[in-house]
């Protein structure tokens, strides 16, 4: 089924992107994807697969239940020991064999952040006035909602994804260096991860992953722009700043190159040594989309504005 929408895709002059769903992996990983021809994977799923050394499946425990998500989400960064190690030949042939099919990866790692440390994702100092009420409920652990899992989640669990995050991060900074594209994106909404935060949250990922700030940038723009056109056969009509191409701009008043972390609608705290005081710098001051201009501090205000009705 997979090979069928691919080909139509393709016939159709579309691009593909596909999360390789975790009851499919056992029959197809990352590579089988590439080498039916899918453009891009999102998130992890099939990528670990694809490098298994002692088994062909995830030997997941006999109580496990897929639809259970604290098994599910719990259970898959046990993975990361199961995979021939970094720098391996089987590693470095699958990094060839992805560069071969130009391969691209969307690795979306801020949607899973919490999984390493839960209590920095539901205690993130953008929520208190960012958060609408009605998602915070939707975080909330239960077992109904998608990625709502945290039921009993344990030490044990958060070493596993740090365990899990560190092979990741690896594969994806090896690739990179290989030649292969690596793109931002968020996956928001779920698992405490919030619209726009989440994208700066990626960034600073993917630099603590070992990409220098100018790699991440053009990841989330030239390698974003040419993972949507590139498939259809055209040129990017955004992503760079070039004549003839729209203008896609965000303005700050700070250096991201110097730290990411001004890119985030709160700013960043920085002592001021002419008055020995900490104050908030950066967030984004201008959003230019399509060359139209917004004041991204007033459409802010109003997302504050909904966030405090919905309070009231």
């Amino acid at each position: 089924m997979l090979q069928a929408a691919i080909d139509a895709a393709h016939e159709n002059g579309m691009g593909t992107v596909a999360h390789i769903a975790q009851p499919m992996v056992a029959q197809t990983n990352a590579l089988d994807a590439a080498r039916m021809g899918l453009d891009n994977m999102t998130h992890y799923y099939g990528l670990f697969e694809a490098l298994y050394k002692n088994e062909d499946i995830q030997h997941w425990p006999a109580e496990f239940n897929y639809n259970d998500e604290q098994h599910r989400f719990s259970q898959v960064a046990y993975q990361w020991d199961k995979i021939h190690p970094r720098g391996s030949e089987k590693w470095n042939a699958l990094i060839q064999e992805f560069l071969e099919h130009d391969f691209i990866i969307d690795p979306t790692m801020t949607a899973y952040l919490a999984g390493r440390d839960l209590m920095r994702e539901r205690n993130a100092e953008w929520h208190q006035e960012y958060t609408l009420p009605s998602l915070w409920d939707f975080y909330t652990p239960n077992r109904e909602n998608h990625g709502s899992y945290f039921y009993n989640w344990t030490s044990w669990d958060e070493t596993a994804w740090r365990n899990f995050y560190r092979v990741w991060m690896s594969f994806l900074n090896d690739y990179k260096n290989a030649g292969g594209r690596v793109t931002v994106s968020d996956d928001a909404s779920f698992i405490y991860n919030l619209w726009g935060f989440g994208l700066i949250e990626e960034m600073e990922l993917l630099q603590e992953a070992g990409f220098h700030p100018l790699e991440v940038i053009r990841g989330a723009t030239l390698h974003a722009a040419q993972a949507i056109f590139e498939p259809k056969g055209k040129p990017i009509e955004f992503g760079v700043i070039r004549p003839g191409l729209l203008a896609d701009l965000v303005i700050v008043d700070e250096n991201p190159i110097e730290n990411l972390k001004v890119l985030y609608g709160t700013g960043f705290l920085k002592l001021n040594d002419e008055t020995g005081q900490m104050e908030r710098v950066g967030g984004v001051k201008y959003t230019i989309k399509d060359g139209i201009v917004y004041d991204a501090v007033q459409l802010r205000e109003d997302i504050k504005e909904m966030v405090r009705n919905q309070k009231k």
